[in-house]
């Protein structure tokens, strides 16, 4: 029986699926992509008895608190608009705009690097961004909400 979770990291929502953990290995879907995990060390080792396997209950992951982020001018809510995604996972190398900020529909947002290539994001939208959650340095997956413009 797997287990599921819901995980905000640094201001990005994840879907977390723990279908098995077997020793230092663990199947997880993440957002819906599958990955096989090494844990450093098994959390507890598992147990079997003659009729059935009992798997232990999953991590749970440290998490730094998020910063506070900036109002923006005009008052439009935080997070509301249409959200600039990742088209494939990712490191961020630039964010080129923050809270408050007026786009113009097809302006690069984010430079996101991926396979050893840089990748332009642009927005599909005019007007404000209302959410900046990802920074440079940060992994994203596939689907991630990067920005979000009102």
């Amino acid at each position: 029986m797997s287990q599921k979770y819901q995980y905000r990291v640094q201001g990005i929502d994840y879907d977390v699926e723990i279908e098995e953990v077997e020793g230092s290995l663990a199947h997880v879907t993440v957002n819906g992509v599958k990955f096989e995990v090494e844990l450093k060390a098994p959390i507890n080792p598992v147990r079997t008895t003659s009729h059935r396997k009992v798997t232990p209950p999953a991590p749970t992951p440290h998490v730094t608190p998020m910063t506070q982020q900036p109002r923006p001018v005009k008052p439009v809510a935080a997070g509301s608009g249409s959200p600039v995604l990742a088209p494939l996972p990712g490191t961020i190398a630039q964010v080129c705009v923050k809270v408050g900020d007026t786009v113009e529909a097809g302006q690069t947002v984010v430079v996101l690097e991926a396979m050893k290539m840089q990748n332009n994001i642009e927005c599909e939208v005019s007007g404000q961004v209302t959410a900046v959650n990802v920074n440079p340095g940060d992994s994203v997956l596939e689907g991630s909400v990067m920005i979000t413009i009102g």
